[in-house]
């Protein structure tokens, strides 16, 4: 046999673009089998793109918080002596924290006992709603980074007069809400002034009645001990100032006194929220894993169904790795249809819920980047073991039929 005849027999190469456009034909001759295994796989990409990129989006929001409140703000509060007793802090602590350099401002707050309120006089003693009472500096607003809803803050002149302002869930517990509607607060009727957003930095206000130091003083019986000082420090001294607030609130009993900072709470969360973040990625891997299955069993039936294709094929000198190459190429495309309509489906269900939310979108691209991949990965290996099949196919067999 002469080299020219040799080289006719040889089979003819095939492109990688050859194999994607044999795999697109097959493909298409089954198009509700492909769309619902596409769909397995696609939803467990959706599912992995969407935790990840609420996660995100969750983390960036907690992150534009912080911003926008500041992680310079220490709450002082009293603690346990050794005897077990809890401790009171003195009238003079939020003076003397004044005089600690790198403080900025310091607003406190003190707690009357025994002072209840309710939403009329005719509520029965003790249903308050748990409802607090508490005095509060005129700068406490501004020291714990809150905002008025309805109406207005305490000023010099609603400080000694009998006003009140509520936290947003004493409000809704109350069910006040009108600037000049009044409360029944200690006995006596309080005019309400102004209702607040939620205080992310101080939650404990959101629960609470504030009415200001002097008319505490001159219709509740404030004693004018604080029972929380909030402390806002230059941003590079924070550690320094946390480190001597003790002392300086109480040089009697530091170790009976409780410094914080309000926004370790909010990345405790974050923490948090990350480890249930882990346990749904679990789930959405769990989906994916079954998206995979059904790849493969698609490609097994398409190898069953297609003996007598692959029988013609290889009667016409197709090799068993041309053969082979096909049935990866069909589960390969498969699984990157599923793959990037997941990754579509899933970040459009990261900005839904985010929008709704009122949370920046943030979907990271390594997550998007990473479903497609792992789809790619989980069709080669679908795919593999009907490929090999395929391709070990003699054409007599193949087109002899099952």
């Amino acid at each position: 046999m002469s080299r020219r005849q040799r080289s006719a027999l040889r089979p003819a190469r095939l492109r990688p673009a050859d194999f994607l456009r044999l795999g697109g034909t097959g493909l298409r001759t089954r198009p509700l089998r492909v769309f619902l295994s596409a769909l397995g796989i696609a939803i467990g990409v959706a599912a992995m793109v969407a935790v990840v990129g609420i996660s995100s989006s969750s983390r960036a929001e907690v992150d534009r918080r912080l911003d926008a409140l500041g992680t310079n703000m220490l709450r002082v509060a009293p603690g346990q002596a050794p005897d077990g007793t809890t401790t009171r802090l003195p009238q003079e602590a939020a003076a003397m924290i004044r005089r600690i350099g790198p403080v900025r401002q310091v607003a406190a707050v003190g707690e009357v006992k025994g002072a209840a309120v309710y939403r009329n006089r005719h509520i029965p003693a003790g249903r308050t709603g748990s409802v607090a009472v508490a005095a509060a500096d005129p700068g406490l607003l501004p020291a714990v980074g809150g905002t008025v809803r309805i109406g207005r803050w305490l000023d010099p002149a609603t400080q000694t007069y009998p006003a009140v302002v509520l936290g947003a869930q004493a409000a809704r517990r109350l069910d006040v809400y009108t600037p000049g509607n009044r409360v029944w607060l200690g006995g006596q009727w309080f005019s309400l002034v102004g209702v607040l957003e939620p205080v992310a930095l101080a939650p404990e206000l959101d629960n609470s009645a504030l009415v200001g130091r002097g008319a505490a003083r001159t219709y509740l019986g404030f004693d004018g001990r604080p029972s929380t000082v909030y402390v806002r420090a230059r941003d590079d001294r924070v550690g320094a100032v946390r480190a001597v607030l003790a002392t300086t609130a109480n040089p009697e009993k530091p170790s009976g006194v409780l410094v914080s900072r309000p926004s370790d709470a909010l990345a405790a969360r974050e923490a948090t929220e990350s480890t249930l973040t882990g346990l749904l990625l679990g789930l959405g891997s769990v989906a994916l894993l079954v998206g995979g299955v059904g790849v493969g069993n698609t490609m097994v039936i398409s190898v069953l169904e297609r003996r007598p294709e692959i029988g013609l094929r290889r009667a016409l000198g197709a090799t068993s790795g041309q053969i082979r190459g096909q049935f990866v190429a069909e589960s390969l495309l498969l699984s990157a249809l599923g793959g990037l309509g997941g990754t579509v489906l899933g970040t459009a269900i990261t900005a839904a819920f985010a929008a709704v939310r009122d949370w920046p979108t943030e979907v990271p691209l390594w997550a998007t980047a990473a479903g497609v991949g792992v789809t790619l990965a989980i069709g080669a290996l679908a795919g593999l073991y009907p490929a090999v099949r395929a391709g070990r196919l003699a054409p007599t067999q193949a087109l002899a039929g099952p």
